[in-house]
């Protein structure tokens, strides 16, 4: 049958049966190097000029590629990419100020400051650093919570004809008060995220952002599109609301500009439609043509700049109460010291602003490096972002990420170093310091128009959800539920509820493994599930149990639970019957209901049956006068057979089992005892038991939890399934199996 398959590719292989324990005789083990702590730390801080130069540039990866920067191919790209990048830097930060809930000239500082710092310690040639809505509607979030509007509530002063009065019953917010204590919030949160960071990266535990998996952070920043877009839905309008946040914090700003709708303003709706359209239309353009178009349309900087233009020369804010930025004031702000006392209240969520924000920017990173082949530091790149952010807290900036719009721009214009990025705070310092007050006539309406604009690309993420449905549905859910959460609950505790649904299905997953009957190819060493395949077969009297899944405390009893399913019986069970059974028989050998003979044993004639249950057994015969003496016959029950007492044993159809482990990597200090006292069961009741597959490191593991004793030896190792079941047939042909139950029985 077989012959129909033969393929001039064929061959054999021919070698000697493996154990683990023969194979590592044959073959000599490398010896395992083993240090001592001193040797360690030795080897760890151990100082060469090499190792020295090696740290300090990796510190400072400046050191590195700046020396090495190839100025006639690279720097024309950078400069038109910095300049282009730096008008888009502006216009964004004052605008992603608004989700920040500070004045817009803190944008355009968040816009420079963090800049700096990332040029001398970042790893990725072509993120453009800054503010990224998400991470500022979560600053946001957290500004409103500590410093609303309430809490600047203060007298009308009421001037006469000779004197002020001060009318307790009017009152109006004190906005200057209000944006200091604002900015203090956002800076101390600044900082403290950038401690945070700093802290992971020299930790080295840059590996934990990889928890937020491709689905998680989709669900999330599609959920943070959703906030940014219902938290500008009131400056596109211009209708007053109160600050929501927390649990429903979306649908009480909704039913607010519901409640007020009839106070909006006309001209800042138009405003911010129109932007919203034209910036929208001109992207698809870019999008479309971006292989013929040399450089994109600047279409931010070309709306703000006829907005403000038509702003002065209309004068909107005075002729249609529009809401302006108004103040935009030359120059910086000078340094100030994060507030210790906030942090209490900002700890969690700073954290989780900390992770997001590094998230982002290292899988932004890495596609790009990926895709101009270099390599990005994900540890450095923490500590990059943390002391930007605590140089830029320092400056009342808020925290800085990157923004995908803005580095597709910062590469998309020919740039190939951060040099396009100190190029681009150039550009923002020079609005700072000159063309501030230009545009101090925008109207806040076009500032949220462009926000809601460079939302499309998050909202598009949507479409993903009907294409991980038909790959994966768990990661579909999580997806989903992380979205939802994170709609409903608030950015911080959304993103946390996403992360605990991940872990568990991650849990659920490994808690409940797929596991298998294995079967044989014929005339092949290859063994598959016998539900996959027609032409596999079973091998009479083994069963090959599979399990794909490491085996710890919350599997284990699903484990043994397949286990029993696969074999058709429950050892345990097993054990207690024979031995009730062979009770039964001992009392039916005392009261004379079954004899000895040369027979074997059999029962009386008044029992009326064929004891078929026992095998024949030689009894020695006594010389004649001798006195008879107890004796011990050793008696071989046939458990197959039918039992002259009436207790049902389950039958075992099976008489070894091969349990394939090449999928298990790891077994914790429960599933190694669970798993020991699973093999005892089965070796006496006459079933042996052998373990394949297991690779060097797991085999380590099982020594260092004793799972080997007298009883369960290394010999039932195996490098392969298929050497298990060679041994096996070995053992069964010469006859090596012998019934652990067999019972002494005195006569």
């Amino acid at each position: 049958m077989m012959d129909e398959f033969f393929h001039e590719n064929d061959y054999h292989v021919s070698r000697r049966i493996y154990s683990n324990r023969v194979f590592d005789q044959v073959h000599e083990r490398q010896a395992q190097e083993i240090q001592s702590l001193r040797e360690r730390l030795s080897r760890t801080c151990g100082c060469t000029d090499k190792w020295a130069v090696q740290k300090i540039k990796g510190l400072l990866p400046i050191l590195d590629w700046l020396p090495k920067y190839p100025v006639k191919q690279w720097l024309p790209g950078d400069v038109v990419s910095g300049v282009t990048t730096g008008l888009v830097c502006c216009l964004q930060g004052v605008a992603y100020a608004l989700l920040a809930s500070v004045a817009p000239v803190y944008g355009l500082y968040s816009a420079f400051f963090p800049i700096l710092t990332y040029f001398v310690l970042g790893t990725s040639r072509h993120i453009s650093v800054g503010p990224f809505p998400v991470t500022c509607l979560m600053v946001g979030s957290v500004v409103l919570t500590l410093a609303p509007d309430e809490h600047f509530l203060r007298s009308v002063n009421i001037t006469g004809v000779n004197e002020t009065v001060t009318d307790e019953r009017l009152t109006e917010i004190d906005v200057e008060a209000r944006e200091a204590q604002r900015i203090l919030v956002a800076c101390t949160m600044t900082v403290l995220v950038g401690l945070f960071q700093v802290a992971m990266g020299l930790m080295k535990v840059g590996f934990l952002v990889r928890y937020l998996s491709d689905p998680l952070v989709g669900g999330f920043t599609t959920a943070a599109a959703f906030h940014v877009f219902i938290s500008q839905i009131k400056t596109i309008l211009s209708v007053p609301i109160y600050n929501h946040n927390g649990f429903f914090s979306f649908a009480y700003t909704i039913i607010d500009v519901g409640r007020n709708i009839n106070q909006t303003n006309i001209a800042d709706l138009i405003a911010g439609l129109l932007t919203i359209f034209i910036v929208m239309a001109v992207k698809e353009i870019n999008t479309k043509f971006q292989h013929k178009i040399p450089v994109p349309i600047p279409i931010e900087v070309i709306v703000t700049v006829i907005a403000s233009a038509i702003s002065h020369v209309m004068d909107l804010n005075s002729q249609y109460g529009t809401s302006i930025v108004h103040s935009l004031p030359r120059g910086f702000a000078p340094p100030q010291t994060p507030n210790i006392a906030l942090i209490g209240n900002i700890l969690g969520s700073s954290f989780s602003t900390a992770v997001v924000g590094y998230a982002v920017a290292v899988s932004v990173a890495k596609v790009y490096a990926a895709k101009h082949d270099y390599t990005v530091d994900g540890n450095q790149e923490l500590i990059a972002f943390g002391i930007s952010n605590i140089f830029g807290g320092c400056f009342s900036s808020f925290v800085a990420s990157t923004a995908l719009s803005r580095t597709a721009v910062q590469e998309s214009t020919g740039g190939k170093s951060q040099v396009a990025g100190i190029i681009s705070a150039l550009m923002v310092m020079i609005v700072i310091l000159v063309l501030g007050p230009f545009l101090q006539p925008l109207q806040k309406s076009v500032l949220a128009g462009i926000v809601i604009a460079n939302l499309k690309g998050m909202f598009m993420q949507i479409s993903e959800v009907p294409v991980l449905w038909r790959q994966n549905r768990t990661d579909c859910l999580i997806w989903i539920a992380t979205c939802l959460a994170s709609i409903v609950l608030g950015l911080d505790v959304g993103l946390l509820a996403g992360l605990v649904f991940e872990m568990g299905t991650v849990v659920v997953r490994t808690q409940f493994p797929s596991c298998a009957t294995l079967g044989n190819v014929p005339n092949t060493d290859i063994y598959k599930n016998m539900k996959d395949y027609k032409n596999i077969v079973e091998i009479p009297g083994i069963k090959i149990f599979k399990c794909n899944s490491p085996i710890y405390f919350a599997n284990i009893d699903y484990f043994k639970e397949k286990l029993r399913e696969e074999v058709g019986f429950d050892a345990v069970r097993v054990f207690k019957k024979r031995n009730k059974a062979l009770k039964k028989i001992h009392k039916l050998i005392k009261k004379g209901k079954l004899q000895a003979t040369e027979d074997g044993l059999v029962p009386v004639a008044s029992l009326g049956v064929e004891n078929k249950a026992f095998e024949k057994v030689q009894v020695p015969e006594l010389e004649e006068g001798a006195s008879q003496p107890d004796s011990e016959v050793k008696v071989q029950v046939d458990w197959t057979s039918e039992l002259p007492v009436s207790v049902s044993v389950p039958r075992v159809h099976i008489h070894s089992l091969v349990v394939d482990f090449s999928a298990v990597s790891f077994l914790d200090v429960v599933a190694t005892k669970s798993l020991k006292l699973t093999v005892k069961e089965f070796i006496r009741i006459g079933v042996s038991v052998y373990i394949a597959g297991c690779d060097g490191e797991l085999v380590r593991r099982m020594e260092a939890l004793s799972f080997f004793d007298e009883e369960v030896t290394r010999d039932i190792l195996f490098l392969s399934v298929h050497d298990a079941i060679l041994f096996i047939q070995l053992e069964t042909s010469t006859g090596n199996e012998e019934d652990p139950l067999a019972e002494k029985v005195k006569l």
